[in-house]
C-alpha cells in the first residue's frame, strides 16, 4: 500500500505538472491575436478493472494520467482596430496562409499589404484566397466586380495584386436633360458633364431658342447642342434640332438625337411628355442633367470589406472587388496539429480542409468576417489563474502524499528494528 502511495503521488506530480505547463502557455498568450487555448483532460489509472460485485472486489487506484490536451474552440473576444486589413472570423473557420511549404491555418487576421501589394501576415506568410482575374497584364482593370465567389478549394492561391492599377475611362453614352423652358423668347441653356474616351471631362451644352414664328396651339424651338472642353477652347461637335411642345407644355417631338464627344457618340435624351424638357408658363428654374460615364482613375489603395473581399479603390472614387479571402473548415478542428500558438496544420484526425456551400452549390465562407476587428485569445485570464491554482494545490497534495508515504515507510522500518 505504501508503495502504491508513492506511485499515486508521483503520477499526480508528473501529470499535474503537464497541466500546469498547458495553463502557463495559455496565460502567456492571453494577449496573442487569434490564440487557441488548450485544456488538459485527466483519467484514472487502475490496477485492475472496476468490479461490479461487492465492495471488497473494488480495485485500488494507481493515480492519474493525462488522457488528452484538447483545443478550446470557443470564440475569442473581438478587439477594435483602425485598419481595414485587420479581420476576424465570427463563428467557425480558419484563414489559410502559406510560406514555402504546405498551407497552414490560423484564426489570427492581423494582415497587411507588403511593398509588393501582396496580402500577408505580419511575419510574411501569404494569405490564400480567390483572385478574380479582372486585371490585365498591363495593370488595367478589365471589369468592375461587385461580389466575388470562392473558387475551387484546390485552386486557392496567394492574393497578389499589382502595386499600380488603372481604372479605364468609361465614355458617356447617354445624357438626359430636365428643365422647364417657360413660354418666353429668352434663350435657355442647360448642360451636362460628359466623359470622352481619353478620360477628359467635357461639357455638353444645349441652347433652346423659341422660333420667331409660332404655330398654335403648341410651341416650337430650335435647339443647338455643342460638345466642348471645359475651358471652352476646343469644340468637338455641334448639332441642331427642332423641338415641339403641345398646348400643355409637354414635349411631343424632337429631332436632336446624338452628338460626337471627342470620339464617342452621346445619345441626347430630352424626355417625353412632362418627363424631361417642358415648356410651361412657370418661372424658369435651373435645369439638371443625368449622364453616365466615368473618368479614369489610378489605384488609391486596397482594403478588405466585411465579406472578406479585397477591394481596390481608385482616385476617381470607383471601387471594385479583385479577390476574396478564403475561410476553411474542418470536420474535426480539434484534430489539427499545432505548429505554434496561432498556427495549425491538417492531420489525419482533422480531415481535409473544406468549403461550405450554399443551396445552389456555390462555395461560401460559411462564417461572418468582420473588418476593423481582431480576435483575441479565447482564454480569459481569470479562468487561467483559477485553474492554475487548482492544479498547484493538487500538485502540493500529491507532493505531501509522497512525504507521508516516506514517513510511514521509515516508521515501518523502525518497527522491524
Amino acid at each position: 500500500m505504501m508503495t502504491q502511495a508513492f506511485y499515486t503521488g508521483i503520477s499526480g506530480i508528473q501529470n499535474n505538472s503537464t497541466g500546469i505547463d498547458v495553463l502557463a502557455n495559455n496565460i502567456a498568450n492571453i494577449s496573442t491575436v487569434g490564440y487557441r487555448g488548450y485544456t488538459t483532460e485527466f483519467s484514472s489509472m487502475f490496477e485492475e478493472a472496476i468490479s461490479t460485485g461487492t465492495a471488497s472486489n473494488n480495485s485500488i487506484g494507481y493515480g492519474v494520467q493525462v488522457q488528452a490536451t484538447s483545443m478550446v474552440t470557443e470564440q475569442g473576444t473581438l478587439a477594435g482596430s483602425d485598419r481595414s486589413t485587420d479581420i476576424a472570423i465570427l463563428g467557425d473557420g480558419w484563414f489559410g496562409v502559406q510560406g514555402e511549404g504546405s498551407p497552414i491555418y490560423t484564426r489570427a487576421g492581423d494582415f497587411t499589404f507588403d511593398e509588393n501589394s501582396d496580402l500577408v501576415t505580419t511575419d510574411g506568410y501569404y494569405v490564400l484566397g480567390t483572385v478574380v482575374g479582372n486585371i490585365s497584364a498591363d495593370n488595367v482593370l478589365t471589369g468592375k466586380v461587385d461580389e466575388v465567389l470562392l473558387g475551387d478549394i484546390t485552386k486557392q492561391e496567394r492574393l497578389r495584386f499589382p502595386k499600380t492599377l488603372r481604372y479605364p475611362a468609361e465614355p458617356t453614352t447617354n445624357a438626359k436633360f430636365l428643365a422647364n423652358l417657360g413660354v418666353g423668347f429668352e434663350p435657355i441653356t442647360v448642360g451636362a458633364s460628359v466623359v470622352d474616351p481619353q478620360s477628359n471631362k467635357n461639357h455638353l451644352r444645349l441652347e433652346f431658342t423659341k422660333n420667331a414664328i409660332q404655330t398654335p396651339p403648341g410651341s416650337q424651338y430650335k435647339v443647338q447642342a455643342t460638345t466642348q472642353s471645359l475651358d471652352g477652347v476646343t469644340i468637338y461637335d455641334t448639332q441642331v434640332g427642332d423641338v415641339e411642345f403641345n398646348a400643355t407644355g409637354a414635349l411631343v417631338s424632337n429631332t436632336l438625337t446624338t452628338i460626337d464627344n471627342n470620339g464617342a457618340q452621346v445619345a441626347i435624351n430630352l424626355g417625353n411628355g412632362f418627363d424631361g424638357i417642358t415648356s410651361i408658363d412657370l418661372p424658369y428654374a435651373s435645369g439638371s442633367s443625368i449622364a453616365d460615364g466615368t473618368i479614369g482613375g489610378d489605384l488609391a489603395g486596397y482594403s478588405i470589406n466585411r465579406n472578406a473581399e479585397v477591394i481596390a479603390t481608385f482616385t476617381n472614387g470607383e471601387q471594385s472587388s479583385v479577390g476574396k479571402i478564403a475561410v476553411y473548415h474542418f470536420t474535426n478542428e480539434q484534430g489539427l496539429d499545432r505548429l505554434s500558438g496561432t498556427r495549425f496544420q491538417e492531420s489525419s484526425n482533422s480531415g481535409k480542409p473544406t468549403f461550405y456551400t450554399d443551396a445552389t452549390g456555390k462555395n461560401i465562407n460559411g462564417a461572418e468576417v468582420i473588418n476593423f476587428q481582431l480576435e483575441s485569445s479565447n482564454i480569459e485570464l481569470s479562468y487561467g489563474l483559477t485553474e492554475l491554482i487548482i492544479l498547484q494545490r493538487a500538485y502540493d497534495a500529491n507532493s505531501k502524499s509522497i512525504t507521508t508515504a516516506d514517513q510511514m515507510m521509515q516508521k515501518a522500518l523502525g518497527m522491524d528494528a
